[in-house]
C-alpha cells in the first residue's frame, strides 16, 4: 500500500501536466532582433542597414537610409528617414525625418526639427521647407496651402 500511493500520485501529477494549456506566445512573432545589436519592427525600419550597430528603428521607414550609422533610435513612422550618421535620437512621426550626416541629435515630437534653416534673402512663403523627400515636399505643399489662407 505505501509503495502503490506515491505512484498513483506521481501518474496522476504527470497526467494532470498533459492536460495544461500550451505555452502560448505572441503571434506573430516579433522580428526585432538582428546582429549588431540592432532592432527593427515595422516596414522597413533600417532596410539599408549594413555595418552599423545598436539601431533602433520602430514604426514605417524609420532609420531607413541608415548604413553603416551607429547608436541611433528612432521611433515613429519616417524618424531619422534619410538620416546616415550616428548617434542621433527621434521620437514622433517625421522627427528628423531630413536630417541626413548631422550626429548626436535629439528631436522629440511630430516633425521635429524636420527643417534646415534656408538663407535670410528667400521669400518666406517662397522658401522650400524641406528637401528633396517626396513625403516632404507632399508636406510643403500643404502647409503653404495653409499659410496662405490665413
Amino acid at each position: 500500500m505505501k509503495t502503490v500511493l506515491p505512484t498513483l500520485l506521481i501518474t496522476f501529477s504527470l497526467s494532470c501536466f498533459g492536460l495544461l494549456p500550451g505555452s502560448q506566445a505572441v503571434s506573430p512573432p516579433p522580428d526585432g532582433g538582428y546582429p549588431g545589436g540592432n532592432t527593427a519592427e515595422g516596414e522597413n525600419a533600417l532596410l539599408n542597414l549594413g555595418s552599423g550597430f545598436y539601431n533602433a528603428g520602430i514604426g514605417l521607414d524609420s532609420l531607413l537610409s541608415i548604413t553603416d550609422g551607429s547608436f541611433c533610435t528612432g521611433v515613429g513612422a519616417g524618424t531619422l528617414l534619410v538620416n546616415t550618421a550616428s548617434e542621433n535620437t527621434a521620437t514622433g512621426a517625421g522627427a528628423l525625418l531630413s536630417n541626413t550626416t548631422g550626429a548626436g541629435n535629439t528631436a522629440n515630437g511630430t516633425f521635429a526639427l524636420l527643417t534646415t534653416p534656408m538663407p535670410p534673402t528667400t521669400q518666406p512663403l517662397e522658401r522650400p521647407l524641406f528637401y528633396s523627400i517626396p513625403l516632404a515636399a507632399k508636406i510643403q505643399q500643404l502647409v503653404l496651402r495653409r499659410l496662405k489662407r490665413t
